[in-house]
């Protein structure tokens, strides 16, 4: 089978694609038929791979050779003792640590983070939601949102965030989505009831207003963000960004004094969350939102157009 793979830490350029064995699938396990993934601003990190990456990737090059979180497909086969899925199944998630959605095939067991796909949804759809929307849901629980929570999403058009303001509208939470002006119509269109230009306001000079703060982009900062939270309120926050070590100093102090709280989101596969996000679909409160699709031979150019940072929503790749 063919598969996107790299040898080595680095720029787009170290992708290419290779024949590799076609996995089989073993007792409790299915062999899905890869149509579609996507290529997430996760897969750019461990592609290039900085020193922290490396401590759980491999040192000196990848101990897994194919990224690729998200999938969905069709189950072409399935070994011993399955008995949630049949040959045929259109299906959708997320593979395991060691597997890569990047490939025609992969194996993954029955229990993982796999469910049926609705029927509503082209492959391209339902193969871009798994990634954004599990770590919507898991900085969503670190905030404590719920009904009659004000929560900003900051960087609301992309993949994490045009899933949060879904899921927090959802859960009943009062939604305020912080985006560039060209997609101000679109943050509104999934639900938010306010959107503010950061280009011409900056969100902590509406004072203190909210109660939690969700930095979807790595790019605000709690030094900032402080200032429009509520006493007692969360900033949660995604990644490092550019102010590593204020981002850390600032986790410190906030777990003993100024009342209002620093702390981290990271997404987890769980099929409980894929059956969730699949129920949210067919009752129309969550629609995946696809800026483009390339084909697996341009996945260089996909990686590229993920690290320009100016995707909305999710970049997918069709296997």
């Amino acid at each position: 089978m063919r598969a996107v793979v790299q040898d080595r830490y680095g720029p787009p350029e170290v992708l290419h694609i290779e024949e590799v064995p076609k996995p089989v699938p073993g007792q409790g396990e299915v062999l899905i038929r890869v149509h579609a993934s996507t290529v997430s601003q996760t897969d750019a990190h461990v592609r290039r791979a900085n020193l922290f990456w490396r401590l759980f990737l491999g040192w000196r090059r990848p101990r897994h050779r194919t990224l690729g979180i998200d999938l969905a497909g069709i189950v072409e086969a399935v070994g011993p003792e399955v008995n949630e899925f049949k040959v045929g199944d259109e299906v959708f998630g997320m593979v395991g640590w060691r597997s890569g959605a990047h490939a025609e095939y992969v194996v993954l067991p029955e229990g993982g983070s796999i469910t049926r796909k609705p029927a509503t949804l082209t492959f391209e759809e339902a193969g871009s939601i798994c990634d954004g929307a599990m770590q919507a849901l898991a900085t969503l629980r670190k905030g404590h949102t719920g009904a009659g929570s004000r929560v900003v999403i900051y960087g609301a058009s992309g993949s994490l965030g045009t899933a949060a303001v879904q899921i927090a509208k959802h859960l009943g939470a009062h939604v305020t989505g912080v985006t560039s002006t060209k997609n101000m119509e679109l943050v509104r269109s999934l639900g938010a009831d306010d959107v503010i230009d950061y280009t011409r306001e900056a969100l902590h000079e509406r004072g203190p207003v909210y109660d939690v703060i969700i930095d979807a982009v790595g790019k605000y900062a709690f030094f900032w963000g402080r200032h429009a939270l509520k006493p007692g309120g969360r900033y949660v926050e995604t990644d490092f960004g550019p102010h590593k070590l204020d981002t850390v100093a600032w986790w410190l102090l906030s777990r003993w004094i100024g009342g209002k709280h620093l702390a981290f989101g990271a997404g987890v596969r769980s099929k409980r969350d894929v059956e969730l996000m699949r129920d949210l679909v067919e009752s129309g409160a969550y629609r995946p939102v696809v800026d483009r699709v390339f084909p697996m031979d341009q996945v260089v150019e996909a990686h590229r157009h993920v690290e320009g940072w100016h995707k909305v929503g999710n970049v997918v790749l069709t296997i």
